[in-house]
């Protein structure tokens, strides 16, 4: 019996020498990204949605899985699909915009997409390493939320078919803050244009996430675009074509 759950695996669709490598985020998985990926397909370019260690399988598999094999996920995507084409932009939802920001600097890219991506833990996550290792020894999951379940989505329907882990896994929570500490440190050295995208309306990453990346981001070339009318996973929900067409024209001034 397959262990990927089904709908959430990875996906390749080859097209032009232009390729996207498309990252999922937090808990979450590479169906996230595929009705983008379709998108950009469309338009003439090869898309690789990746499958970061431990998701869309079982929880219990992120619990194991460290940060550091989140960044071997998407290297070995990058070597993939740089095989295949002859230019890459690195495009990311929430956690995978972190990666896409850390990866730039790694990486031989054209460019980042960073969607929806925090700067730090959110206030409710800011405690000390030591608290989250502690506390993930005695409670192993803990709400996404305090409101009720989708409650910040526009797209009622897209939430229904979302794939995700329903609860954060503690001990992930550890490998997050790290993950993000090396984002942070490295946001200077970013030197390749950078859109960064978020809707006001993200109750999750909460707006104010997106000018922070914006002011340490190092390169000349970035942009920041708001949306309105979507939550927190905008690939999915209603202003989803909207996000498409920016990435879309975004990689297309970039790519001459």
């Amino acid at each position: 019996m397959p262990e990927i759950i089904p709908t959430a695996e990875p996906f390749f669709f080859p097209a032009g020498k232009t390729g996207c490598l498309l990252i999922h985020g937090f808990t979450g998985a590479p169906k996230e990204m595929r009705w983008i990926g379709e998108y950009l397909a469309k338009q003439g370019y090869s898309v690789l949605g990746v499958r970061l260690t431990g998701h869309a399988t079982h929880p219990e598999d992120m619990i194991r899985s460290r940060y550091t094999d989140w960044i071997a996920s998407v290297e070995d995507g990058y070597q993939f699909l740089s095989g295949a084409v002859e230019r890459v932009f690195l495009v990311g939802l929430s956690m995978g915009g972190v990666l896409s920001l850390l990866m730039s600097t790694r990486l031989a890219v054209r460019g980042v997409v960073s969607m929806s991506a925090p700067y730090e833990m959110p206030s409710r996550g800011k405690y000390p390493l030591w608290v989250f290792r502690f506390l993930s020894r005695l409670v192993k999951f803990r709400p996404k939320t305090n409101n009720e379940s989708g409650s910040g989505w526009f797209d009622k329907q897209a939430y229904r078919e979302h794939i995700s882990y329903p609860q954060n896994p503690v001990r992930s929570a550890v490998e997050l803050k790290l993950l993000l500490a090396e984002m942070r440190k490295v946001l200077p050295l970013v030197d390749v244009p950078t859109l960064l995208i978020h809707s006001r309306d993200d109750e999750y990453v909460l707006p104010e996430n997106m000018p922070h990346i914006y002011e340490h981001l190092g390169t000349a070339e970035k942009q920041m675009k708001w949306v309105e009318g979507s939550g927190h996973v905008i690939t999915r929900d209603a202003a989803r074509e909207e996000v498409f067409r920016e990435v879309s024209a975004f990689i297309k001034r970039v790519d001459k």
